[in-house]
């Protein structure tokens, strides 16, 4: 069994996306992370070494987005994912990629995709 660490609604800006506006123009993402880790040594021990920083990781993430363009949200998620899972004693994450100001010509409120990927896998 694992313990679940969630970090909700980091903002970043990015030009992430297959048409040309987009690369140009850029939009906000807003991504959500839920990770699994045993947080029993960290309760006991007190001590951020024990843990994971996420401080430092939703750093890493916010730098993973605003860099780099890609197509697709779906490889905008797996690069978190990876960013994620190099943490120590990360066993899985759940990342979802919100593009709120999706090219869509309907009136919407997001776009979603959530991926889990696990430890070597």
């Amino acid at each position: 069994m694992t313990d679940e660490l969630a970090i909700s609604g980091i903002e970043c800006f990015g030009f992430h996306g297959v048409f040309d506006f987009e690369r140009r123009q850029g939009q906000v993402f807003v991504i959500d992370l839920v990770l699994g880790l045993d947080t029993r040594a960290a309760a006991v021990s007190d001590d951020l070494q024990d843990t994971v920083d996420y401080g430092s990781l939703t750093g890493k993430v916010k730098a993973g987005v605003e860099t780099d363009p890609v197509d697709l949200i779906e490889t905008l998620a797996q690069r978190i994912a990876d960013l994620c899972l190099l943490e120590a004693g990360v066993e899985w994450v759940r990342v979802t990629v919100h593009k709120p100001g999706a090219p869509i010509d309907a009136t919407f409120s997001d776009v979603a995709l959530t991926i889990t990927r696990r430890q070597n896998q």
